[in-house]
């Protein structure tokens, strides 16, 4: 039986030879190795933390064909076949999801559940009539428009219902996987920092340690490219979402998926105890949303209490806070993911990213692409997840995220946070300017300063503090780093050069 504990694996202490190296043990990464290994190739993951300790372990793990880019504008920006496709591959994923599921007998909380879209207040009374045809036209027949969503706490007014979803839990799930990968031959590392990717013949990874992967192919999943310099950061923007998992009573809430059509949108399930456990008192409604750039506006306790707010309007009954994270999404410009070969690059390096708030679907599409592509096999969605695509549709948008990015430089010219480092307080960080140099210092409980350069190793951006995670956020690009200068996400792959550490007097 799985746990939601993934089990520990050693860090590469010597070099390896495979016929696949994948960087990034999340659901692509873990996706795309378990399917290579059933199709007989050789895999070796590298993993900089532990199994799931990036961005899976943040998702609301909604498996859903109810996409956040409505497919009305799927089809104006990849063409009816390219919706039609869209909503092919999605369906698929679920569906794989489901047969691992049962093949490899995981428990990992997966069941069959409905959702629905509902209308945010001041949203055109015609979306959801628009939504539902598209839907038709995108080969999803069963969606219908029904009175409400059934949530007796409030009147949602009508809805679209997508039926036969699904929900789980990642992290059994994922533990699960990494299990079936290294039956099946494939060798995970964790703890384990990838420095160099290069493609050709052979292909090769590096690590930090100093140790190396040769292999035939390789494969970047590490939520945003860590290979890759300005091609793919100019298609897409990093966001981070907010999430609360809020006590209701057991059995008030309907278990489904639900959203809303806001901008930022809301997005809701449940999760209840297991069959055979003893009935709680209460469920847990996991609650997300108040989205908003990496970096930019962090006002992490503002849109914690909006969240909370709106859940508490349309739950009365609704108790204790239990849980709060959150997490960061791709969002790209003309709304799906980057699935393929890594533009100007090695054909035998391929990248994924652009998750667009479907991750879960998203990543196990990824595995199911990649492998075709790796065994030269035909696949129907090559084309429409390609990350070297162009759509002309999307160039207002485009044009918008190049212009935003291109503020965030301004950073360089403004004064700091504070004055001097002393006056950051404890458990805190702040921008100090030194010069024409930006410091990021952060400043333990016990006192203890420490002090980074603040300038991105990226493209050189000046970081922010995020006050609710500790970390420091690239606004240009969504690179993160950890209080006292850490890599955590790409695209960075290097960290925050340190300044100094002073002691407290």
């Amino acid at each position: 039986m799985a746990t939601a504990q993934p089990p520990a694996y050693a860090n590469l202490d010597r070099n390896e030879r495979a016929d696949v190296c994948v960087v990034g043990a999340g659901i692509v990464g873990l996706t795309t190795a378990y399917l290579l290994a059933k199709a007989g190739k050789t895999v070796v993951v590298l993993e900089d933390g532990r199994i799931g300790s990036g961005e899976t372990q943040r998702t609301t793990a909604h498996l859903t064909t109810a996409l956040d880019e409505r497919y009305f504008n799927l089809a104006r920006l990849h063409g009816d076949d390219g919706a039609r496709l869209a909503a092919e591959s999605h369906t698929v994923a679920i569906d794989t999801i489901e047969r691992i599921v049962r093949d490899e007998e995981i428990d990992c909380d997966f069941e069959r559940v409905d959702g629905y879209l509902f209308n945010a207040p001041g949203e055109p009374d015609g979306l959801l009539d628009r939504e539902l045809a598209a839907t038709h036209r995108a080969g999803l027949l069963e969606t219908a428009l029904v009175e409400r969503a059934p949530l007796p706490a409030f009147d949602t007014g009508r809805a679209l219902r997508f039926s036969h979803q699904a929900q789980f839990h990642p992290l059994k799930y994922l533990t699960a996987l990494a299990e079936c990968v290294t039956r099946r031959g494939g060798r995970i590392f964790t703890g384990t920092h990838a420095t160099l990717i290069a493609g050709g013949h052979p292909a090769g990874v590096e690590t930090r340690d100093g140790n190396s992967v040769t292999c035939d192919a390789i494969v970047v999943a590490t939520n945003t490219p860590i290979n890759d310099r300005l091609v793919i950061h100019t298609k897409q923007a990093a966001y981070r979402t907010y999430v609360i998992g809020i006590a209701v009573p057991a059995g008030s809430v309907p278990k489904a998926l639900y959203w809303d059509t806001g901008d930022p949108y809301h997005y809701l399930r449940l999760i209840t105890a297991a069959a055979g456990s003893p009935a709680p008192a209460h469920d847990l409604l996991i609650v997300g949303g108040e989205d908003h750039k990496t970096g930019q506006d962090e006002d992490a306790d503002l849109r914690y209490g909006r969240l909370i707010h709106w859940t508490r309007e349309r739950f009365a009954l609704a108790g204790d806070i239990r849980f709060r994270w959150s997490g960061q999404i791709m969002e790209p410009v003309d709304g799906l993911a980057f699935i393929g070969r890594n533009p100007l690059d090695q054909d035998n390096v391929y990248l994924v990213t652009g998750d667009s708030g479907n991750g879960m679907t998203h990543g196990t599409i990824a595995g199911l692409l990649l492998t075709d592509l790796i065994t030269g096999r035909e696949n129907p969605w090559t084309k429409l997840y390609s990350p070297s695509r162009v759509s002309l549709a999307a160039t207002g948008e485009f044009a918008k995220e190049a212009a935003n990015m291109a503020v965030q430089y301004v950073d360089w010219l403004t004064p700091g946070n504070v004055e001097q480092a002393e006056l950051v307080p404890p458990g805190s960080g702040a921008i100090v300017r030194d010069g024409l140099a930006k410091i990021a210092a952060y400043r333990e409980a016990d006192g203890t300063l420490h002090e980074c350069s603040a300038v991105c190793p990226h493209l050189g951006a000046i970081v922010a503090w995020n006050p609710a995670e500790k970390t420091w956020d690239c606004p240009a690009h969504g690179s993160r780093f950890d209080s006292r200068g850490r890599v955590l996400n790409g695209p960075a792959n290097v960290d925050l050069p340190p300044v100094a550490a002073t002691a407290p007097a």
